[in-house]
C-alpha cells in the first residue's frame, strides 16, 4: 500500500510532511536528506526507550547511516517516569558529551513519552535544534507527534513544563504497530474517537461504520483513521499554534477527568487512552447538564468507545479528591475547572463549570461504578 503524505502548514512555521505507510522507517534516511533543516546535520541523535529500542533502533540507524548521516543513540527507560526533568537533564548532558551543535538534530523513535521528551530536549538544547518524530504507537501517530507540544511531568501533574516546537518531519511507519498489545491499540483508538467527536458528523459516522475494522487492525482502515486524525489535528493547530486563542483547547476533550484519573489511580495503572475515553464519557454527560448535549450523543459515543475496546472503567475516586486533582490541571483558570463539552458532533464548547456542579456530576460518576 503506497504511503500517504499530509502537509502540516502552520502560519509562521516551516511546513512539514507527515508520511504514513508501512515502509517509511526503512526510507527514513533518504527522506531526511531532502529536508533543508536536517539534510546537512553533522550528527543525528536517535532518542528511544527500552521497549522500542530493541525492536527498531538498528533499522532506523541503518537507514540514517545509509543516507550518509553520523548517528548516535540514547535509550531511556520505558514509561511515563522518563518524562521528567531528571531524565531530560541526563539527555542534555549526554548531548553535550557527544558534542552536538546547533546544526545537529534529534530523532524521536517511540511513543508519546519519547516524542514529548525528545521534542523538549531538542527545543531547549542550545536554545533549540531541529527534531524529527518517528512515532511507533497508534496514539503517537494520531496525536502527540503532530502539533509541536513537548514537555515533561512534575510531581504536581502531567506536562506542566514544556515548549511548543514543531517537528521538521513525521514518519508514521504503520509496520511498527504490529508489536502493540491490545491495551496500547485501544489507547490510540481513544484519541481517534476523540478527534471524530470534535471534528464532524462525517468523521464520527465513518468511525461508527469502521470501528470493528479499526479494532481488528485492518490495514487500509488503520491508515485512513491515522490520516483523518492527522488532518483534523493539523487544521486545529494551524488555527491556534500555541493554545492561546481557545481553538486548540478542543484537543483536551476527555482530558480534564482523564488526567485526574491517571494521577489518582497512579500513572500507568490505566493507559492514557483508557483515561481519556472515561473523560469523554464524563464530559458528554456533563454536557447534558451544562450545554444542552443530547442523550443520543452520549449513547452514540458510548457505543463507539465500547466497539473500540474502551469500556467504562471499573474504578473511581472520591469526588473531592477528583476535583482537587482537576484544579491542578493547567487548563484551570482563576480556580475554575474548564471542560470541553460537545454540544453536538462537530460542535464543542469550553465551559468553566462551578465546583458544586462538578461535585454533583462526580458523585453520579462514582455511584455508577
Amino acid at each position: 500500500m503506497p504511503a500517504t503524505k499530509i502537509v502540516v502548514n502552520i502560519p509562521g512555521e516551516t511546513p512539514y510532511d507527515v508520511r504514513i505507510g508501512d515502509t517509511v522507517l526503512e526510507g527514513l534516511g533518504a527522506s531526511l536528506k531532502k529536508l533543508p533543516a536536517v539534510a546537512s546535520a553533522p550528527h543525528l541523535l536517535v532518542l528511544t526507550d527500552t521497549n522500542v529500542g530493541p525492536l527498531y533502533v538498528e533499522e532506523a540507524k541503518a537507514s540514517l547511516r545509509a543516507a550518509g548521516f553520523r548517528v548516535s543513540d540514547i535509550v531511556v527507560p520505558a514509561g511515563e517516569d522518563a518524562k521528567s526533568l531528571a531524565v531530560a537533564g541526563e539527555v542534555w548532558n549526554a548531548m553535550a558529551g557527544l558534542g552536538l551543535t546547533r546544526d545537529c538534530a534529534v530523532v524521536a523513535l517511540g511513543g508519546g513519552v519519547v516524542g514529548d521528551l525528545a521534542g523538549f530536549v531538542a527545543s531547549t538544547y542550545m536554545r533549540g535544534i531541529s527534531f524529527v518524530q518517528v512515532p511507533t504507537t497508534l496514539l503517537a501517530m494520531v496525536d502527540s507527534s503532530v502539533g509541536g507540544k513537548t514537555g515533561v511531568n512534575l510531581d504536581a501533574g502531567k506536562n506542566l513544563v514544556g515548549t511548543f516546537k514543531q517537528p521538521a518531519y513525521v514518519a508514521a511507519c504503520t509496520a511498527t504497530l504490529a508489536t502493540l498489545d491490545e491495551r496500547e491499540w485501544a489507547c490510540g483508538c481513544a484519541e481517534i474517537a476523540k478527534a471524530s467527536v470534535i471534528d464532524s458528523d462525517e468523521f464520527f459516522f465513518w468511525m461508527l461504520d469502521h470501528a470493528e475494522a479499526l479494532a481488528a487492525r485492518q490495514p487500509e482502515t488503520v491508515s485512513e483513521a491515522i490520516a483523518r486524525s492527522v488532518v483534523f489535528k493539523a487544521n486545529v493547530v494551524a488555527e491556534d499554534k500555541t493554545e492561546s486563542r481557545g481553538v486548540r483547547e478542543c484537543l483536551n476533550y476527555g482530558h480534564t477527568l482523564g488526567h485526574a484519573v491517571e494521577a489518582l489511580a497512579g500513572y500507568g495503572t490505566f493507559s492514557h487512552g483508557a483515561a481519556v475515553a472515561e473523560g469523554m464519557r464524563f464530559a458528554a454527560r456533563l454536557g447534558v447538564r451544562v450545554a444542552g448535549t443530547s442523550e443520543e450523543l452520549v449513547a452514540a459515543q458510548d457505543d463507539l468507545l465500547d466497539a473500540l475496546g474502551l469500556p467504562a472503567l471499573a474504578w473511581s475516586a472520591p469526588a473531592d479528591q477528583m476535583l482537587a486533582a482537576m484544579k491542578r490541571d493547567k487548563k484551570t483558570r482563576a480556580g475554575e475547572v474548564r471542560f470541553v463539552v460537545p454540544r453536538d458532533i462537530g460542535d464543542w464548547e469550553l465551559v468553566a463549570v462551578p465546583d458544586d456542579v462538578i461535585l454533583e456530576q462526580l458523585r453520579q460518576w462514582e455511584a455508577s461504578k
